[in-house]
């Protein structure tokens, strides 16, 4: 016979079932962010003030100097289309909520980018690890640590077409 479980586990289970979620949500949203060419997006996923970010190549800052890396990159156009093309999949969450009302996540990302004018295509793989904290009522990301695990460029042939 299994035991009726306690309100107050019962009330903690669905307390962090919650937090996993939407935390799952706001890294959704950042990747889409980093598609959609969305700085704006990109920084909303972020702590306004204290943020810790260390993207490896692209450098370590705040969520500030990153948004504007990012701008930097992902807004480049050429004869008016974008020239930076990128596709973000973060897959294999590990979230822990802890009591204290903060969490640490590890995300596998799975990523693509077409640079049209360097005319490359490059696949890469790496881990994110992040700490989160609620602010305003709303999970953010306080610090962000990429690894980059491997990477493959290859160049683009004169035979391939973007469509955009």
């Amino acid at each position: 016979m299994s035991a009726t479980p306690h309100p107050d586990d019962l009330t903690r289970y669905l307390a962090r079932s919650a937090a996993i979620e939407a935390i799952t949500a706001l890294k959704h949203r950042y990747f889409r962010a980093c598609d959609a060419k969305d700085p704006v997006g990109f920084r909303d996923c972020f702590v306004a003030v204290g943020s810790a970010l260390d993207y490896g190549e692209l450098g370590a800052m705040d969520a500030d100097g990153m948004a504007a890396v990012f701008a930097s990159i992902a807004l480049q156009q050429v004869d008016g289309k974008h020239a930076i093309l990128d596709m973000h999949h973060g897959v294999h969450p590990d979230i822990t909520v802890r009591e204290d009302g903060t969490a640490s996540g590890r995300w596998t990302l799975r990523f693509r980018q077409v640079n049209l004018i360097e005319r490359t295509e490059t696949v890469s793989t790496g881990e994110y690890t992040d700490e989160y904290q609620v602010q305003d009522g709303r999970w953010k990301i306080a610090t962000c640590t990429f690894h980059q695990l491997w990477a493959i460029t290859r160049p683009l042939d004169d035979a391939t077409r973007i469509a955009q």
